[in-house]
């Protein structure tokens, strides 16, 4: 097992962590835990890419519509998407960019097969 220090990430001189609260702690686990769903994690990429309708989000995820508004559902009620209505349909878009970034970076951590994506060069 290694040693503390040298699992500690180093920070640049200025930016230092703070430890998290609780309440940080629990809202993150939470929000990983709503990520841990591969469909509401397709939904999130999908909504960034501009696909916002309930129907081509069940239909690019493979689910169906109910499903899918389910899933619509529970990442509402989390803040990371908002909705509006638009004539019929209700359209979609990610309320919290910094989950993107979340998103974005995990995407770019795991290649297309499922495997571990190698270090970007000068890493």
């Amino acid at each position: 097992m290694a040693n503390s220090d040298e699992a500690r990430t180093e920070h640049p001189p200025g930016d230092e962590r703070v430890e998290p609260t609780s309440p940080q702690l629990t809202a993150a686990a939470s929000t990983f835990a709503l990520l841990g769903n591969p469909v509401r994690l397709h939904v999130l990429w999908l909504a960034a890419q501009g696909i916002h309708d309930v129907s081509a989000l069940a239909a690019r995820t493979g689910v169906g519509v109910a499903t899918m508004s389910q899933h619509l559902s529970k990442l509402r009620l989390a803040g990371l998407i908002s909705v509006r209505r638009d004539g019929r349909h209700h359209i979609y878009s990610v309320e919290d960019p910094h989950v993107l970034t979340v998103v974005e970076q995990i995407f770019d951590h795991i290649a297309p097969d499922g495997t571990l994506a190698p270090d970007p060069p000068g890493r």
